[in-house]
């Protein structure tokens, strides 16, 4: 049986009494069939399993480990943003055990990327996590053995170290750029269709944790990072919640489009 195939047979117990089931529509598709019975999520918003499966593999889909209810408050044009724990959607999912092994293995990985940065030391081959995200020069352990001396990289452009430090811009091979920000200034324009075709630079850094993010062209103007977890205007660069203090969702910003931005934020963790 396909996957699409046991998302079809998924079905809620009728004589569970550990869910609320309820007859108002879908808060994720707005369906409301009546043949279709739909379950209470812990923030008030109803659901099936189908549609509360397909909303968090997408959201996996997109680097995003925890579950974040999308549907609207009553009344107003805000999101709910209420955090689905795992065990939640598991059951409310009705999730399969491939669907498990699926989703946990996502999102441990997922996790790990958020609270660990590593990348391939070039003499040793081997992962090295940088501790101070403001130094570019990084020392490998085990070169550093195995030579008998100090042996330090480059995080930027992953060749041996040269030159002084700690520095946080570049070393002193040749070519030694950063790469993200040379992207950040060089890269395309894009038009928001459903934000009244605004035009504003094709990639952003996330403004919390400098993250580099592309906007699909479609919805509305915000995102929320993969890495930070963190909702933010790309259009405007503000975080959502100052964002929609002074316009909506798919309304222009009150600033208009941030320029292009020149410098990376560097992501101070204790502070979110």
């Amino acid at each position: 049986m396909t996957t699409q195939q046991q998302e079809q047979e998924k079905r809620y117990d009728p004589g569970d009494s550990t869910l609320k089931f309820v007859a108002r529509p879908d808060d994720i598709t707005l369906d409301d069939d009546p043949d279709t019975l739909r379950a209470e999520m812990s923030c008030g918003h109803a659901v099936t399993p189908q549609s509360l499966t397909a909303w968090c593999r997408s959201l996996l889909d997109q680097g995003q480990y925890k579950f974040l209810c999308p549907a609207l408050k009553e009344g107003t044009q805000q999101k709910c943003g209420a955090v689905w724990s795992y065990q939640e959607v598991r059951k409310l999912a009705v999730l399969t055990a491939d669907e498990q092994r699926h989703f946990e293995e996502a999102m441990a990985a997922l996790a790990a990327a958020e609270f660990c940065e590593y990348k391939t030391c070039p003499g040793c081959e081997s992962f090295v996590e940088r501790e101070d995200h403001l130094n570019l020069s990084v020392r490998c352990t085990i070169c550093t053995a195995e030579k008998g001396q100090f042996y330090e990289f480059c995080w930027q452009c992953l060749r041996q170290w040269k030159g002084p430090g700690p520095r946080a811009d570049r070393c002193d091979n040749d070519g030694c750029t950063n790469k993200d920000l040379d992207l950040l200034k060089k890269c395309a324009m894009m038009t928001l269709p459903e934000v009244k075709n605004v035009m504003c630079p094709a990639i952003r850094a996330c403004p919390t944790c400098g993250l580099l993010v592309e906007h699909d062209k479609s919805g509305c103007k915000n995102l929320i990072c993969s890495r930070c977890q963190k909702e933010f205007c790309f259009v405007c660069l503000k975080l959502t919640p100052e964002c929609l203090k002074e316009s909506s969702y798919y309304s222009l910003c009150a600033d208009g489009v941030a320029p292009r931005q020149t410098a990376i934020p560097c992501w101070k963790r204790s502070s979110t």
